[in-house]
């Protein structure tokens, strides 16, 4: 690779994609060449007669800030319509089980804030019934942060979490599998088989479609734009609005900044101005002085 070749990678290829990609892609090709260069230049040079040299340099490094993206969730009275209109259909759909895997999977990540990875990763034995008030899921493939690999992390079952886990255990998991004590058997399965006729488990590919196509039937001025992501940040949004602080939600997302928590929460539209009205009435008191 040559400077004109990272020219075109990131003018033509990339051109179109967000900066956050960019900057990634970026950096990746900046330690792999710093890597070759510090372990195998001599060797390299040895072998082909060239010098090792990063191809990404002052003039063609990308720019810009890697913020994540704002994504703002639905309300909380058009997610209940989502759910409701989801579960209605569940009496009259072609395949129950799916469609009540897909909805009870995508309720979780609005309950308490599952990425889709870590949901589709649990196993039955990861609920922890007997922890805490309402249980815990033990969620053994959390995001990594800084290359330190998965992060494990005990989420409450709060927000109507557990009632929702005990109804899809007790009347849906068993069309699945019939064998609650095998070991490693997923909490959500596939409909397919392993090789030894166990279960499989889902893939995110079909949790995410189950969501699209859901918003598509029973939400439709979100379409494509309901993501699981953005599940996550309503259900931040939500425990904040229900009085949850802060560092527990933090807590509940296994964010390690409080700053990256605080972009999760979308504050109801006029939450800003009611407070400030508050503020405006307690000073206007404070002014009145003592009757």
């Amino acid at each position: 690779m040559d400077p004109a070749d990272a020219d075109a990678y990131f003018g033509t290829v990339l051109r179109g994609s967000p900066s956050g990609t960019r900057l990634a892609r970026s950096q990746v090709l900046s330690t792999y060449f710093m890597f070759l260069e510090l372990r195998h230049k001599v060797e390299l040079h040895r072998m082909t007669g060239r010098v090792i040299e990063c191809p990404i340099d002052e003039m063609n490094k990308p720019r810009g800030a890697k913020d994540a993206q704002l994504r703002i969730p639905p309300s909380e009275p058009e997610v209940g319509a989502l759910f409701t209109g989801w579960g209605s259909e569940l009496a009259i759909c072609r395949k129950f089980a799916p469609t009540a895997r897909n909805y009870t999977a995508s309720k979780l990540l609005s309950q308490v804030g599952l990425r889709v990875s870590e949901a589709r990763g649990l196993d039955l034995d990861d609920i922890k019934w007997d922890l805490g008030r309402f249980g815990k899921l033990h969620v053994r493939h959390g995001k990594g942060a800084r290359g330190l690999g998965p992060r494990e992390r005990m989420v409450p079952l709060i927000n109507g979490a557990d009632r929702t886990r005990r109804w899809f255990i007790e009347d849906v998991w068993g069309q699945f599998d019939d064998d609650h004590t095998r070991p490693g058997a997923p909490l959500f399965p596939s409909e397919r088989k392993n090789a030894d006729g166990s279960t499989r488990r889902v893939g995110d590919d079909a949790l995410r479609n189950g969501l699209k196509d859901a918003a598509k039937a029973h939400l439709p001025g979100w379409g494509k734009k309901l993501t699981p992501h953005v599940l996550r940040h309503f259900c931040a949004s939500q425990l904040y609005g229900n009085g949850l602080d802060l560092l527990a939600i933090q807590e509940v997302l296994r964010h390690s900044w409080i700053a990256t928590t605080m972009r999760y929460i979308h504050v109801q539209q006029t939450r800003v101005e009611d407070a400030w009205v508050a503020g405006m009435e307690r000073a206007a008191k404070r002014l009145e002085g003592p009757v």
